[in-house]
């Protein structure tokens, strides 16, 4: 029989192509992951080329960035850096919402396909049993009338025989009628297959084969979306960031014009500039006129020239374009030269004050718990702040002998007096002021002396300067030492002052409340 050859060529050419969409999904996946790679690498390549040439902390290179045009250099190392994690990104995106979407949905498809073409086996193979029970009928009902013939011509022959009796007459009769009724059943029972086989073969060819035709013609719909929605977020993936990548860019070219070559030499002028005076002329001796060298006053030996000067001081001030030799720190910075010098002793007075003021605040702050504890014993015993009170007076002391001995070097050095100066009345070991302590500074002080302003209203307007950048809290941090705040997890703060090496960082509340916290307790990001 013809099982409609052309159905079952249509069947296998639906397989190959749903099998064909299903490896150019697949295809489609190995093809993003190897952009994927490409991203990932090459960000990697962008961070690590970005911390190589970025300067390390306390090296020359980052004390060279007060100049514009290194400065830009670091700008464009930290944009680079940016721009490297537009491309990580890009690389995550596509990763989450490409290749492991469609992997997915690729399994789904593969499984759906599966039970189609279970489907299309099942119904063949009862429609092959459906007529195998027929061509067994059939066969049978042929058999059983072949032998109702025989045995009907047989009792004819019998009943036309003279020598036969009339029980062997009677028995053939009786043998033809039997295999006659039994091939009658066998008639009825071959109508009966055939036409539940035509049945069937209408429902499979009518019904359950074009109704498994059009799943698989939806399912390869369905995969044909769905692959295109993902060509589609390939390039979205990459719009997505092109925005913020124009940023970096942007950032890029503003780094390159804030470059002031002008301000550039001012700073470098300013920075290295020496103090000493222009050398005067050398002064004519006139060896025509009598003069009495003994009782002169100034040398009258043979004068010496431009030459012999320069080479009398060419290792001490004169070092134009020579290789510097390396310098002896000294405690009051007399190495160096009268400009640099005052600057080197500016900023070390600032530090000391800087120090000073906040041993005063932990003083001030001792004090105030310790009267708190006076009034309320039930809170802790005031004997147990002694220590502490006895060391920050010492420290305070201590600062105080050093900003006298700094501001001392810094009148000789002829500064001008513009620091802050911070307000250096002691406590006494009750934490109140002592106005007459040795470090107090009285109203009639003399002025070659006071040279450095009051601290008051400029130490707050540093207090409240403006964040630098914000974090947030990784962990809980009880802020149980001096100095340091407490906060929660989660909780969002405000950068004032950056970590310097030490582990600390230093942040602020909404409500004014600073301190100190861990820097790896947080995730800390800067105003660029």
């Amino acid at each position: 029989m013809d099982w409609g050859t052309e159905l079952w060529d249509q069947c296998d050419i639906i397989d190959k192509h749903t099998q064909s969409g299903l490896d150019l999904v697949e295809k489609y996946v190995k093809f993003v992951k190897e952009r994927t790679e490409i991203e990932q690498n090459y960000a990697k390549q962008l961070r690590n080329l970005s911390k190589k040439y970025s300067p390390k902390r306390g090296s020359k290179e980052e004390q060279e960035c007060r100049f514009s045009n290194h400065q830009a250099f670091l700008d464009i190392l930290n944009e680079m850096n940016d721009y490297a994690g537009q491309r990580e990104l890009i690389a995550e995106n596509m990763m989450i919402n490409i290749c492991i979407e469609l992997t997915k949905y690729l399994q789904e498809l593969k499984q759906e396909r599966k039970m189609h073409l279970s489907e299309v086996k099942k119904a063949q193979q009862y429609l092959e049993g459906t007529y195998k029970h027929l061509d067994n009928s059939k066969k049978r009902f042929e058999r059983e009338w072949r032998e109702a013939e025989k045995a009907a011509q047989y009792a004819e022959k019998t009943d036309q025989d003279l020598n036969a009796t009339k029980a062997d007459v009677e028995k053939a009769k009786q043998q033809a009628h039997m295999r006659t009724h039994i091939a009658e059943e066998c008639k009825n029972d071959y109508a009966s297959q055939l036409q539940k086989y035509n049945k069937e073969q209408n429902q499979f060819y009518f019904t359950d084969m074009p109704l498994i035709f059009n799943r698989l013609q939806d399912m390869d719909e369905r995969r044909i979306k769905k692959l295109a929605q993902g060509y589609i977020l390939f390039a979205d993936t990459e719009r997505h960031v092109m925005p913020i990548i124009g940023k970096c860019l942007e950032g890029i070219t503003r780094a390159g014009t804030n470059v002031n070559e002008r301000n550039d030499s001012v700073v470098l002028i300013e920075q290295h500039k020496s103090g000493f005076e222009r050398p005067g002329d050398v002064e004519f001796e006139d060896y025509s006129q009598g003069i009495n060298r003994a009782s002169s006053d100034s040398s009258l030996s043979t004068p010496k020239g431009p030459l012999e000067l320069l080479g009398r001081n060419k290792n001490k001030t004169f070092r134009l374009f020579n290789k510097k030799s390396k310098s002896v720190d000294s405690e009051g910075f007399t190495h160096l030269p009268p400009e640099q010098r005052r600057k080197r002793l500016q900023q070390k007075i600032d530090d000391i004050s800087k120090e000073l003021q906040k041993e005063m605040d932990q003083s001030e702050a001792l004090g105030k718990m310790k009267d708190v504890y006076e009034k309320n014993p039930q809170m802790g015993d005031p004997a147990s702040l002694a220590p502490q009170i006895t060391q920050t007076a010492q420290n305070m002391e201590r600062l105080r002998g050093e900003l006298n001995k700094y501001e001392s070097w810094l009148a000789e050095a002829g500064g001008r007096g513009d620091s802050i100066r911070y307000s250096t009345h002691s406590l006494n070991n009750n934490g109140a002021h002592n106005p007459n302590s040795p470090g107090a500074i009285s109203e009639d002080t003399d002025s070659s002396q006071a040279i450095y302003s009051e601290f008051d209203d400029e130490f707050e307007e540093e207090e409240l300067a403006a964040p630098i950048g914000q974090c947030t809290a990784l962990y809980s941090f009880p802020g149980s030492s001096e100095g340091t705040i407490s906060m929660q997890e989660g909780e969002v703060l405000s950068v004032v002052e950056e970590d310097k090496g030490d582990g600390w960082t230093r942040v602020r509340r909404n409500n004014g409340d600073e301190g100190y916290i861990p820097t790896s307790y947080a995730t800390i990001t800067l105003n660029k």
